[in-house]
C-alpha cells in the first residue's frame, strides 16, 4: 500500500494555505475608491492572484544545496487587521459564520432525508461531510492569527498603495512611515518594525491618461529606488461594464456588499488582470522569497555562532539554571523580537514557509527546551505544535508527531482563555493528522476535548465528531446518530434552529426503519416543534404525524405528543390533510368488501358467512348453465362479465366495506366523518383502461385523494362518527351507493381526527397486487376487488323470519313466519328455498298460517284421523319449491310458515337461501339469491334418559324407566306427556301423575324418575279388526286430566318431521333391529322467565329419544307358565307337575333355538348356573349340533343327555328332576311364537327355583337380518327365576 504525500493530504493543503508569508497592505482612500467601482476592496482585488500554482523559483536557505518552489501563496492583510486576536470578537465572528452556514445549508422542506453511504473512504470525506465545515475550520484557524508567540504571521513585506490622483503622492508614501499608523505589534516590539517595503502607484484609467502616473513613478523611483516601485493601471473598461466568463473573485468573496446585479471586477479588463498577476508574481519571486532567504541565512549564522555546538549549549544551560525552579506564570517572560529566542523562532517559521522542514525542525527543537525551562508555556506550546506539524510533513515519526500535538494541546488548555483559540487550532490540526491516517475514532475523541464551555462551539465540534464515527471502519452508525442528536440539542440552546433541524434530519437517516422507537419519537417530535417555530407548519405536521403511533410511550407522553400536534395544526388555521396519518391504525387485513350481484344478503351477519358454505347450500338450486342450453342473451351477459373481469353491483344497492380501526394509545381519540373515497365514471371502459396505468401513477394515487370529493351526484357514501377509547378496537362498516349505471372504484377511506386533521388510506396500496405471468413478462394488475361495474336497478327481495328468538331452551318448539317483500315494480318468480339445519328449522305448509299455536299440535280424538297419520308423508327433498305461480311484487308481503325447534344446546348458526328469478329479461343478472342468517343460543333444559327391561311374567311387555333432570338454574318445567312414535306400541303410566309431580312442576335442579309399561300393539295384527273401536294408547299424560285435557299428537307435523331428523341424527349401528321404540317427551315452562328472550308459557317443548331396543336378551323372549303353589301327598308317590314355555321370535328371520334343562343337584333346589351347564353335557357332547331345518315344529328327545343323570349316586339324588325332554331343538319362524310342554317330578315338599335351564339361539348366516356385520348372530340366555312351592297335603 502506497502512502500519500503528506502535503497532498487535507492537513498538508491546509498548512500550505495557512502558514504562508504575510503581506501587510496600506492604501489611500483614493485607491479604495477606484477599487470599489468593481465591487471590491483593493485587498480583495489582489487576493485571487496571490496563489501561484506554477511558479518556479530556486531557493537556497542554510545549506548550499538549492531546491525549487513550484507552489507558493501569499496572505494579504490590511495593516489595521494585523493585531492580537480578541476572544470576544472571535466568538462573534464564528457565530456569524455558523449562522450564515445555517441559512445556506438549511434543507429544503420537500427534500428527502440524506442517505448514508457506508462505502465511504478517507479520500471521499470532504464529499460526504457538510461543505461549511471546511470553511468554519479555516476561520477557527484564522482567528488565532497574529499571536505574539509565533512568527509565521509576521509581515515579510509591506505593500504601500497610493493613487495617481492623490495630491503629493511622495509625501503620502512618507506619511505611511509614521509609527502611529503602524500596527501595535510592530510598535510594541513583538514584531520587527523594519519590514521591507514595496511602493505601488495605482492609476484609474477612467480618470484619464497615465501621463501623470508615469511622471509620479519616475519621481518615486528616484526617491525609493527603482526595484521597489511599481505602477498598476486598473479600470481599463471605458465603454461600460465588462463581463468575465470565469470570474476569479467569485470563490473568494463570500459576503460582498455589492448589489446582486453588479458583477465583480466589471471594469477590469484582461489587461488589468494580467498586470495584477505580474505585480504579485514579481512581488513574490523578486522580493519576498529572496528577502526570506537572506534573512534565514543571516539568522542561521547568528544562531550557529551563539547557540549551536557543545560549548554554547553548556553556556545556555548554565545561564538558564534556576529558572525552572521559579513559580509558574500564565504569560511567562516577555521576549523582544530581537531576542535570541525570538530570532530562532523566526528562523524556524521562515524555514517552514519556504519548506526547508529539516532546518525548521532543528530550530524548533533548539528553542523548545529554552521555553520549557523559562516556563514560557504559550511559546512552548506553539513550538511543540510546529514540531508535530513538521514531523507529520516529514513523515518521520508518527508517534513523535502525535506526542507533540497532544503536548501542545494540553499546554494550551492549561492557559485557559489565553490559549483557547490556539488550543482549538491545535486540536483541528491534530484531528486532520489523525484523519490522514484513518484514525477517525481517535479523531472523534479530540473533537470532544476541544468542545469547551461555549455551547455553540461544542455543537459544531459534536457534529464533526459524529462524522468521524460514520467514516470509521467499520462505520459506527449508532454513535453517529447519537452525537448528531447531542449536537442538535446544543444548537437549539444557542437558537440555531436551522442547524438543529439539519442535524436531527441526518440522525433520522440512521434511526429510520429501526426498532429504536423512543429515539425516533424524540427526533420527530423536536423536528416538528422546531419547524413550527419557524412557521413551516406543513413540514412540522409531517414529522409530528410520525409520532402519533406511540403505543410504547407512557400515557403522559402520548397526551403531550397529541396536544402539541393538535396545536400545530390549529396554528395553520385550516383543516389539515395528511396522507399517512397513523392515528387510528387501520388493520388492512380485516378489510372486507361486501357487494350484492346475484347474491343478496338479508342481514349483516349473512355476509360474514364463508362463501363456500353458501355455495354448498345453493348448488342444488342454481341452474346449471353448462348442462342446459343457453340463449344468446344469457351468453352475452356471461361474456360481458368475463370481458370486464370485475365485480358487478346494482344501481341503488350499497357496496359495503368493513374495516377495523384500532387506537394504539392509552387515551381516547374522537374520530368523525369516516367515509369511503370513491371514483365514479359513466363509462365502463374507463376502469379497464386504468389497468394500464404506470406503477408511478398508482403510487401517487394517495396524493389525489384531496381532489376526489365524496359529494358526487352519481353515488352516495355513508358517514360514521365514533370515539375510540384507549387501546380500543372497533369494526366499522361504510357504504357507497351508486345511483346510475357506470363504473365505481373504491379508492380508500378518509376520516377526521379531533375535527382538524383529515387522514387518508389507500386500499389498493395496502393490498398485495396480483402478478400475472404472460409471455414471460410479469404484469402487475390493480386489485379488482375495489372496482365495480354498475348495472341498472333490478328487483331485490327483502326477507326476515319472525319471531325467531335470540335465546331458547333446548326442545323449544315455535311457529315462525317467513316474510318476503319486493319493493321493485318488477315481479320475481320461481322461488326455491333451502335451509342449512333442518333439525332446527323446517318449512311448513300454507294452511299452517291459519292455525293457532299450540292448539294445532293437539291430537284429534277421531281415531280414524289418527290412523291416517300413522305413516305421514315426510318430505326428504332438500330444496323446497314454492307453489307454482308464486310471485312476489309490490308492498304486499308474502308470508310462509316455518317451524323452529331448539334441538340441542349450543350456539346455533342457521342459514337459509331463497332463490328467485327476475321477470325483467333485459337485465344481465337473470336470477338472485336472498341469503338469511340467524344466530340462536340454545340453553340446556331437561336431561332425559330411558331404561327398558322386559316383564318376566308377561310376554312382549316391558318396563320403561324415565329419568328427568332439570338442568336450568331458575326455570321450572311442567312435563306434559310421554309418547311413543308410531302405532305399534302401547304405553301407560304405572304411577299416578300426582305422586310423581306433587307440585305439578319440575323445579330447577330437581330430578324425578317414573315408570311406564310398554307393550306391542295388537290392534293391527288382524286385518279383520275394526280399527275405529280399538284405539292405541301411545300417549301417557303426566298432567292430571282435571288440570289439562290436552294430548299432543307426535305423529303429525311438525313434531313427526322434527322426529324424522332426530332419528337420522341419532342413528345407531344396528340398523336391522326392528324391535326399537322411539319416545317423545312433551313439556313446557311452568311459569314465565325473567328473561324475555327465553321460552314463554305458550311454548311447547319436546325431547326426542330414538332407537331404543327392547330385545335385551337377543331376538327371543320367553315366558314359563305354570302353578305357583301345589299340595301333594308324598307318602303315596312323588309329584308330577306340568308346565308350559311360550317362546317368541322378535327377529325378522327364522331362529334356531335349543332348550337344555338341568336337574337339581340336591342342594335345596338352588343350583349354580355354571355348574348346570357343565353337568348337563360331557366334553364330547358340548357345543352345537347340526340340525336339519324344518318348516314345522318338531320335538325330539335326546337320550344321550339323560344318561348323565343315571350316573348320579343315591346320596346326591335330586329333590326334583325334569321328567320331560332335557334337550329340545326348535325352529321358530320370524315374528311368531311357539308353546313347549315341560314337566318336573318333585320328591319332597319345599320351595324350588326352576331357573336351571339354558336357551341357546342362533340366526342363520343367510337370514334376513344378516345385513349388519356387527350384529350378533348367536347367543345363550340363562333361565330367569321361577319359584314353585309344593306342600304336603294333610
Amino acid at each position: 500500500m502506497t502512502t500519500m504525500d503528506p502535503l497532498m493530504t487535507p492537513l498538508g493543503q491546509m498548512l500550505l494555505e495557512e502558514i504562508t508569508p504575510v503581506v501587510m497592505l496600506i492604501s489611500t482612500p483614493s485607491v479604495e475608491e477606484a477599487s470599489r467601482k468593481n465591487g471590491l476592496s483593493f485587498l480583495q482585488m489582489l487576493t485571487p492572484f496571490c496563489s501561484f500554482d506554477n511558479i518556479d523559483v530556486p531557493v537556497r536557505t542554510a545549506s548550499d544545496q538549492p531546491y525549487r518552489l513550484h507552489k507558493f501563496k501569499l496572505r494579504l492583510f490590511y495593516a489595521s487587521d494585523v493585531k492580537r486576536p480578541d476572544l470576544k470578537e472571535a466568538k462573534e465572528q464564528l457565530k456569524q459564520v455558523i449562522s450564515e452556514a445555517g441559512e445556506k445549508e438549511f434543507p429544503d422542506s420537500n427534500s428527502d432525508l440524506p442517505k448514508i453511504n457506508l462505502e465511504l473512504s478517507s479520500s471521499s470525506e470532504y464529499e460526504n461531510t457538510p461543505s461549511w465545515f471546511r470553511f468554519l475550520n479555516k476561520e477557527l484557524v484564522r482567528v488565532a492569527s497574529f499571536s505574539d508567540h509565533e512568527a509565521f504571521d509576521h509581515p515579510v513585506i509591506c505593500l504601500l498603495a497610493v493613487s495617481s490622483k492623490d495630491e503629493q503622492p511622495i509625501n503620502r508614501f512618507v506619511d505611511f512611515f509614521n509609527t502611529n499608523k503602524l500596527p501595535s505589534l510592530l510598535n510594541d516590539g513583538a514584531m520587527d518594525p523594519k519590514v521591507s517595503k514595496h511602493y505601488l502607484l495605482v492609476h484609474d484609467n477612467q480618470d484619464g491618461p497615465a501621463d501623470r502616473a508615469s511622471k509620479i513613478l519616475t519621481e518615486m523611483r528616484s526617491t525609493f529606488g527603482t526595484s521597489d516601485c511599481t505602477l498598476l493601471c486598473i479600470n481599463s473598461s471605458l465603454d461600460g461594464p465588462f463581463k468575465h466568463q470565469d470570474n476569479p473573485w467569485a470563490s473568494y468573496i463570500t459576503n460582498s456588499s455589492s448589489s446582486p446585479t453588479q458583477d465583480l471586477g466589471c471594469f477590469l479588463k484582461m489587461d488589468d488582470i494580467d498586470e495584477i498577476k505580474v505585480l504579485m508574481q514579481d512581488l513574490s519571486s523578486k522580493h519576498i522569497i529572496p528577502n526570506m532567504e537572506q534573512k534565514i541565512r543571516i539568522l542561521n549564522q547568528q544562531v550557529s555562532a551563539t547557540r549551536k555546538g557543545f560549548r554554547n549549549q553548556i553556556k545556555n544551560l548554565w545561564w538558564r539554571k534556576g529558572k525552572e525552579d521559579g513559580a509558574d506564570s500564565l504569560n511567562g517572560p516577555a521576549y523582544n523580537f530581537n531576542s535570541i529566542e525570538s530570532q530562532i523562532r523566526v528562523l524556524g517559521d521562515y524555514a517552514f514557509m519556504l519548506r526547508d522542514y529539516e532546518l525548521a525542525l532543528s530550530n524548533y527543537r533548539l528553542i523548545s527546551t529554552d521555553y520549557k525551562i523559562d516556563k514560557a508555556w504559550k511559546r512552548y506550546a506553539g513550538v511543540q505544535e510546529m514540531m508535530g506539524l513538521t514531523y507529520f510533513i516529514l513523515d518521520q515519526s508518527r508517534k513523535e508527531a502525535e506526542y507533540c500535538m497532544e503536548n501542545a494541546f494540553n499546554t494550551y488548555l492549561k492557559l485557559g482563555s489565553l490559549g483557547q483559540l490556539n488550543a482549538t487550532r491545535c486540536g483541528l490540526w491534530w484531528i486532520e493528522m489523525l484523519k490522514a491516517r484513518d484514525q477517525y475514532k481517535e479523531a472523534a475523541t479530540v473533537y470532544f476535548r476541544i468542545c469547551g464551555e461555549d455551547i455553540l462551539h461544542s455543537a459544531v465540534m459534536l457534529e464533526q465528531a459524529s462524522y468521524c464515527y460514520l467514516l470509521s471502519k467499520p462505520s459506527m452508525l449508532r454513535k453517529y446518530g447519537f452525537h448528531l442528536v447531542l449536537s442538535g440539542e446544543q444548537y437549539k440552546k444557542c437558537d440555531q434552529i436551522k442547524h438543529a433541524i439539519r442535524t436531527y434530519r441526518c440522525a433520522l437517516s440512521v434511526f429510520k426503519g429501526t426498532t429504536w422507537s423512543y429515539i425516533n419519537d424524540h427526533v420527530h417530535f423536536h423536528i416538528g416543534q422546531w419547524y413550527a417555530s419557524l412557521g413551516m407548519y406543513d413540514v412540522a405536521v409531517k414529522h409530528m404525524t410520525e409520532i402519533l403511533y406511540c403505543s410504547h410511550q407512557s400515557k403522559t407522553t402520548q397526551e403531550l405528543f397529541l396536544s402539541d400536534f393538535l396545536q400545530i395544526v390549529q396554528k395553520t388555521g385550516r383543516t389539515f390533510e395528511v396522507t399517512k396519518l397513523q392515528l387510528p391504525v387501520i388493520n388492512i387485513s380485516t378489510l372486507r368488501v361486501i357487494h350484492e350481484d346475484h347474491r343478496t344478503f338479508g342481514s349483516p351477519s349473512a355476509a360474514n358467512i364463508r362463501e363456500g358454505l353458501w355455495r354448498s347450500l345453493e348448488e342444488e338450486m342454481l341452474p346449471s348453465f353448462s348442462a342446459a342450453k343457453t340463449n344468446w342473451l344469457e351468453l352475452q351477459s356471461k361474456l360481458i362479465l368475463k370481458k370486464h373481469n370485475q365485480n358487478v353491483c346494482v344501481a341503488g344497492e350499497a357496496v359495503k366495506v368493513t374495516i377495523e380501526f384500532k387506537n394504539p394509545l392509552q387515551i381516547s381519540i374522537p374520530i368523525s366523518t369516516v367515509t369511503l373515497v370513491c371514483k365514479y365514471s359513466s363509462s365502463t371502459d374507463e376502469v379497464i383502461s386504468n389497468e394500464n396505468e404506470s406503477s408511478m401513477e398508482k403510487d401517487n394515487k394517495v396524493d389525489r385523494f384531496r381532489n376526489m370529493s365524496s359529494d358526487n351526484s352519481s353515488f352516495m357514501v355513508s358517514e360514521v362518527d365514533f370515539l375510540l377509547g384507549g387501546g380500543e378496537t372497533t369494526m366499522i362498516q361504510l357504504s357507497a351507493t351508486p345511483k346510475e349505471e357506470g363504473t365505481l372504484e373504491i379508492i380508500g377511506v378518509r376520516w377526521k381526527l379531533s375535527g382538524t386533521i383529515v387522514g387518508f388510506y389507500n386500499f389498493e396500496l395496502g393490498q398485495p397486487k396480483k402478478n400475472i405471468l404472460k409471455r414471460r413478462k410479469t404484469k402487475h394488475l390493480p386489485n379488482e376487488k375495489f372496482k365495480f361495474m354498475v348495472i341498472k336497478s333490478i328487483p331485490k327481495l327483502q326477507g326476515s323470519i319472525h319471531p325467531l328468538p335470540g335465546k331458547a331452551y333446548a326442545g323449544d318448539l315455535r311457529q315462525l313466519v317467513l316474510e318476503l317483500r319486493n319493493p321493485s315494480e318488477f315481479p320475481v318468480k320461481n322461488l326455491k328455498m333451502k335451509i342449512s339445519h333442518p333439525r332446527f328449522l323446517i318449512i311448513g305448509k300454507q294452511e299452517n298460517m291459519m292455525s293457532e299455536f299450540p292448539a294445532c299440535l293437539r291430537k284429534n280424538t277421531d281415531s280414524v284421523q289418527s290412523v291416517m297419520h300413522d305413516n305421514p308423508n315426510i318430505t326428504t327433498d332438500t330444496v323446497f319449491l314454492f307453489p307454482e305461480g308464486t310471485s312476489v311484487q309490490g308492498e304486499t308481503p308474502f308470508l310462509w310458515p316455518l317451524w323452529f325447534r331448539a334441538a340441542v344446546p349450543g350456539d346455533i348458526s342457521l342459514c337459509m337461501s331463497i332463490y328467485y328469478e327476475i321477470g325483467d329479461v333485459s337485465s344481465i343478472i337473470k336470477y338472485r339469491t336472498l341469503r338469511l342468517h340467524y344466530n340462536v343460543q340454545v340453553l340446556p333444559s331437561l336431561d332425559v334418559s330411558f331404561q327398558i327391561c322386559p316383564f318376566r311374567s308377561r310376554l312382549e311387555e316391558f318396563l320403561v324407566r324415565l329419568d328427568v333432570v332439570n338442568k336450568t338454574s331458575s326455570e321450572s318445567f311442567q312435563v306434559c306427556q310421554l309418547s311413543s312414535v308410531g302405532h305399534q306400541w302401547e304405553i301407560s303410566l304405572v304411577q299416578a301423575p300426582d305422586s310423581i309431580f306433587p307440585s305439578q312442576s319440575l323445579m330447577a335442579g330437581q330430578a324425578i324418575s317414573c315408570f311406564y309399561t310398554l307393550k306391542k300393539s295388537r290392534r293391527l295384527s288382524t286385518l279383520g279388526d275394526d280399527v275405529s273401536t280399538s284405539p292405541v294408547r301411545s300417549d301417557a299424560r303426566l298432567v292430571p286430566q282435571i288440570i289439562e285435557d290436552i294430548v299432543y299428537d307426535v305423529n303429525s307435523a311438525p313434531l313427526v318431521n322434527f322426529h324424522h331428523h332426530e332419528r337420522l341424527q341419532q342413528e345407531v349401528s344396528s340398523k336391522g333391529d326392528i324391535n326399537t321404540v322411539d319416545f317423545v317427551l312433551i313439556y313446557r315452562p311452568f311459569r314465565s322467565s325473567d328473561d324475555p328472550g327465553l321460552s314463554t308459557p305458550s311454548s311447547v317443548m319436546s325431547h326426542h329419544a330414538c332407537h331404543f331396543s327392547t330385545a335385551s336378551t337377543g331376538p327371543i323372549s320367553w315366558l314359563v307358565d305354570g302353578p305357583q303353589t301345589m299340595h301333594h301327598d308324598f307318602s303315596a308317590s312323588f309329584c308330577e307337575i306340568n308346565m308350559k314355555m311360550h317362546i317368541y321370535n322378535s327377529s325378522g328371520a327364522t331362529t334356531f333355538v335349543r332348550i337344555d334343562t338341568l336337574d337339581s343337584a340336591g342342594n335345596g333346589g338352588h343350583i349354580n348356573s355354571v355348574n348346570v351347564v357343565q353337568s348337563a353335557t360331557t366334553d364330547n357332547q358340548a357345543g352345537w349340533h347340526d340340525i336339519t331345518p324344518v318348516n314345522e315344529l318338531k320335538v325330539t328327545s335326546n337320550a344321550l343327555e339323560t344318561q348323565s343323570g343315571k350316573a348320579l349316586s343315591l346320596e346326591s339324588a335330586s329333590s326334583y328332576i325334569w321328567s320331560g325332554s332335557s334337550s329340545t331343538h326348535l325352529n321358530i319362524e320370524a315374528m311368531s311364537s311357539v308353546e313347549i310342554p315341560l314337566q318336573i317330578c318333585v320328591f319332597s315338599p319345599g320351595t324350588y327355583d326352576l331357573s336351571n335351564y339354558v336357551l341357546n339361539w342362533k340366526l342363520p348366516s343367510n337370514g334376513q337380518g344378516d345385513s349388519d356385520e356387527k350384529r350378533q348372530h348367536s347367543g345363550q340366555c340363562q333361565g330367569y327365576k321361577y319359584y314353585l312351592t309344593v306342600l304336603q297335603s294333610t
